[in-house]
């Protein structure tokens, strides 16, 4: 079959694609549930975790959120990607680079028993 090959490839790019953005998604949302969990037992007086750590676990699970969807990114323009494509690949990466720039900065400022 010609160009059954190429069928199967796209396939597996674009699932691949999409569970890496899944496991992305997925990061960031279980960073913000023990964040939240974090937060209420504080607020409750059953934990005395610091405000600072609460925002060290999430910050660093947005972190790694953000490198799953970038590898999503470069992963679904893989096969002919277009202009548009790659603008917008571009565009997100640069977006997400920064942002994980500032994030970074923010948990390299943390004490050194904090840090991953």
């Amino acid at each position: 079959m010609p160009g059954g090959g190429h069928m199967v490839l796209e396939t597996f790019v674009g699932i691949t694609g999409m569970v890496l953005g899944m496991f992305g998604a997925l990061f960031i949302v279980y960073g913000a549930v023990i964040a939240i969990v974090e937060l209420l037992a504080r607020e409750m007086r059953i934990r005395v975790t610091s405000y600072r750590d609460i925002r060290w676990v999430f910050t660093t699970r947005i972190l790694i959120g953000l490198e799953f969807f970038v590898a999503a990114d470069v992963i679904k323009t893989i096969l002919e990607p277009t202009l548009q494509d790659l603008a917008v690949l571009g565009a997100l990466v640069t977006i997400r680079t920064v942002v994980s720039y500032f994030l970074g900065k923010e948990v390299s400022e943390l004490p050194e028993d904090r840090k991953m």
